[in-house]
């Protein structure tokens, strides 16, 4: 179908969200569940375990006897209690990636223990709504001078009473969650389920079609665009396709443009991956190093092609730099782990 439609069901058996723009899938959330017990957005009670020396990052405890890397160690010693939020998805073998600064996400509002102020999206243009959210923020937050708050886009659409009736709750589970510093490893705040993620990031813009029960993946075509992502080959167009194989130390892309090799043909399927590369990485649940060869063009439209990647990457989420070109050609881009691998949710891969 044409337009914004979020559809939430289950795919490999379990509960997921999907965003389908105009018939093409462009973002999915899959439960984990069955891989890690914490999933990112996840906070917790963790031990710092030990430090790093010449890294700045400590080494924590966490609960389910999993362990967890910090990289701000300042004020920290070892045995000590600290709160903190998962920001990732750990490699095989490797300790998950945690963050000190926590967050309380809702889809109108997202409280901000640490970092005391009140903000309003950008987005939102109208000065007397802006006036009103901030008194609203402001009256609510009297007196806990270590909250923040800032107000989402979404809030511009909203009912004052319902952006009201989250905001208190956000607040009342931060400071519950913010008192219960010392102790043990213990998970205080499960990561989000697929459908509650799902409205809270993909609610503005308002969707033209919500699609939900066990089916919808089916129905939708969701599931078939999922499954899609399990092969490591994908269609540029033109004859042209690409190649992504996520390996021990790195992703690799290859593009290749079939039987027309010539300059054309690759800077048009050159052009064709840059556009789709931040969405295939995104779907696919791949991050870390990732090297492109792309297919033969002439050194001069190079320009063109990162200009292509820059805009294809400028919205996404995940911590992204475009490093640039190495001596033999390849093109390397560093994107934070923030997902767990299609594959492995899958079952495709070992954990």
């Amino acid at each position: 179908m044409k337009g914004r439609q979020i559809v939430l069901g289950e795919v490999f058996g379990r509960e997921a969200a999907a965003l389908m723009q105009d018939g093409q899938l462009d973002d999915l959330i899959i439960d984990t569940g069955h891989l890690t017990p914490l999933g990112p957005g996840a906070v917790c009670r963790a031990r710092v375990d030990r430090l790093v020396k010449g890294q700045g990052g400590v080494f924590l405890r966490l609960p389910e006897g999993e362990s967890g890397y910090l990289r701000d160690r300042s004020g920290l010693r070892e045995g000590q209690s600290v709160l903190v939020q998962v920001s990732g998805s750990a490699e095989d073998g490797k300790a998950i990636p945690v963050s000190s600064r926590i967050s309380f996400r809702g889809r109108h509002v997202i409280v901000t223990p640490g970092m005391p102020g009140i903000n309003v999206s950008r987005r939102i243009k109208d000065e007397m709504l802006r006036q009103t959210l901030q008194d609203l923020g402001t009256a609510a937050t009297e007196g806990m001078q270590d909250l923040g708050l800032v107000f989402r886009s979404a809030a511009a659409s909203a009912d004052p009473d319902e952006v009201a009736e989250e905001l208190n709750g956000l607040l009342e589970l931060a400071q519950n969650v913010l008192a219960d510093r010392d102790g043990q490893p213990e998970l205080l705040l499960d990561s989000p389920e697929p459908a509650v993620a799902a409205w809270n990031d993909w609610a503005e813009p308002e969707p033209d079609s919500v699609e939900d029960g066990p089916n919808a993946f089916e129905l939708t075509g969701a599931t078939d665009a999922v499954e899609s992502l399990l092969s490591t080959r994908f269609d540029l167009g033109g004859g042209a396709w690409a190649e992504i194989e996520s390996l021990r130390a790195l992703v690799a892309v290859d593009v290749n443009t079939g039987s027309d090799h010539s300059p054309a043909a690759g800077l048009k399927a050159n052009i064709a991956l840059a556009r789709d590369l931040a969405r295939q990485l995104r779907l696919r649940g791949l991050g870390g190093q990732v090297v492109v060869d792309f297919a033969p063009m002439p050194k001069r439209d190079r320009g063109t092609l990162e200009q292509v990647l820059r805009a294809a990457f400028k919205a996404e989420s995940s911590e992204t730099v475009l490093i640039g070109w190495t001596a033999m050609g390849l093109f390397e881009i560093s994107r934070k782990r923030d997902r767990l691998p299609l594959r492995r949710i899958a079952g495709m891969e070992a954990r």
